[in-house]
């Protein structure tokens, strides 16, 4: 029972074109109602990067989430799981 509750975490990179057309913003929005930890930048490459923790349900319905809103410019997502390390308090945008 105990797994059911355990913290993943969710490193993300999106391309397409996904910066300059609020992502970041949107991503952090979803993650803060979702009460998810972690932050989201904009790499030089033109990729967004993602790293949030929470409840595997949670992380599903964050990454759904992004998809829907962002789908049309989001051309490719590359996505691993791993255990949290509860390094992040919160959820920020990074510069």
């Amino acid at each position: 029972m105990g797994n059911l509750m355990e913290k993943k975490r969710i490193h993300c990179y999106y391309s397409g074109m996904v910066q300059g057309v609020g992502f970041r913003y949107r991503t952090m929005t979803a993650a803060r109602q979702l009460g998810v930890d972690g932050w989201v930048k904009n790499l030089p490459d033109g990729r967004v990067e993602l790293v949030a923790e929470g409840e595997e349900r949670i992380l599903t319905e964050l990454t759904a989430a992004i998809n829907k809103v962002m789908g049309p410019y989001i051309e490719d997502t590359q996505i691993s799981w791993s255990a949290a390390d509860n390094s992040s308090k919160g959820f920020v945008v990074k510069f």
